[in-house]
């Protein structure tokens, strides 16, 4: 027990060494021991064979959070990444989390159909991928790939998935929110795109990020929606949004106002696919929570602060 603890504590310095990006001093302040015992923790974790591009120890504390995140909500997946306390990063951990999932997927024979949303935590994993060829999978974008001003929206993610996978990836060429439900329903019944939104429906693995509807909401800062939008969202009782659908805390999409010219696919069936919510951190806090309750999603990938906050909330 007492060499377990160990090994999860030379875990735990690797990660915030490797990943992190920690100091030994940093280490050793956020540990509670020795700019010694840090420096020793990380040549355990070396000599343990625990780093490698990943820290490849189950560390105790987070398998626990993701066991019980699985029993409590009925998730078909959950990762629970360690929490470095002094980084303000909403990508840290869950990023290098979810490419090394992705990895996993696109590594099987078997051909797949992969779906991913948006986002700068999506963007941000997808990055990290190695080259891979992977000719019998086909990748879909859940949402639309045109900014409002007419440019490749900045975090859309199946352009740089498509530089470091070798696979059919299938975009979706529409602006990410209508100027009209009656344009959205034009450009829907267009053939390409009834094709494209076809094949999401039939995604086996989806891959999707959680934004939050606070004032700051990225979907506001990015220009997608206005201040006036923003808050009518608010007042609907919208807590969150993936891929542009905006829902309320109890995981419910909100009649009309931007929903009713979100051009995104639908978020897959998931009694058939395995939808996997990237996020975490204070803000995002109620959209994974409200996904979650209602069903949005059935996998999870975030760190040990909000899980913590999510196991407390229920």
């Amino acid at each position: 027990m007492a060499n377990d603890s160990r090994l999860d504590d030379a875990a735990r310095a690797g990660w915030l060494y490797y990943v992190a990006g920690n100091t030994q001093d940093q280490i050793a302040a956020k540990l509670g021991v020795s700019r010694q015992s840090a420096q020793r923790l990380v040549s355990l974790a070396v000599s343990e064979g625990l780093v490698k591009v990943h820290i490849d120890h189950p560390i105790a504390q987070c398998l626990d959070l993701a066991r019980r995140l699985v029993e409590r909500f009925g998730l078909k997946h959950c990762e629970v990444v360690p929490t470095d306390p002094a980084s303000t990063s909403t990508t840290l951990g869950v990023a290098q989390a979810a490419a090394a999932e992705i990895e996993r997927w696109l590594r099987r024979q078997q051909p797949i159909v992969m779906a991913i949303g948006t986002g700068r935590t999506l963007k941000a994993a997808i990055e990290l991928l190695p080259r891979l060829e992977c000719r019998q999978h086909k990748v879909v974008s859940l949402t639309g790939n045109i900014a409002p001003d007419g440019s490749a929206a900045y975090y859309n993610v199946i352009f740089t998935m498509a530089d470091k996978v070798t696979a059919r990836s299938f975009p979706m060429p529409l602006p990410v929110i209508a100027s009209s439900q009656a344009e959205r329903d034009t450009l829907h019944q267009q053939p390409m795109i009834r094709s494209t939104l076809a094949l999401a429906g039939q995604a086996n693995v989806t891959f999707v990020g959680v934004g939050d509807l606070g004032d700051e909401a990225p979907l506001y800062l990015d220009g997608f929606i206005s201040r006036e939008e923003l808050e009518a969202l608010q007042r609907a009782g919208a807590v969150g949004e993936m891929v542009g659908w905006a829902f309320d805390a109890e995981g419910r999409l909100i009649e009309g106002i931007t929903n009713g010219r979100v051009t995104s696919s639908p978020i897959p069936d998931r009694g058939t696919s395995l939808v996997i919510a990237i996020a975490k951190g204070r803000l995002k806090l109620p959209g994974i929570a409200a996904a979650i309750r209602g069903g949005l999603i059935n996998g999870l990938i975030t760190d040990e602060a909000t899980a913590t906050e999510l196991l407390g909330k229920s």
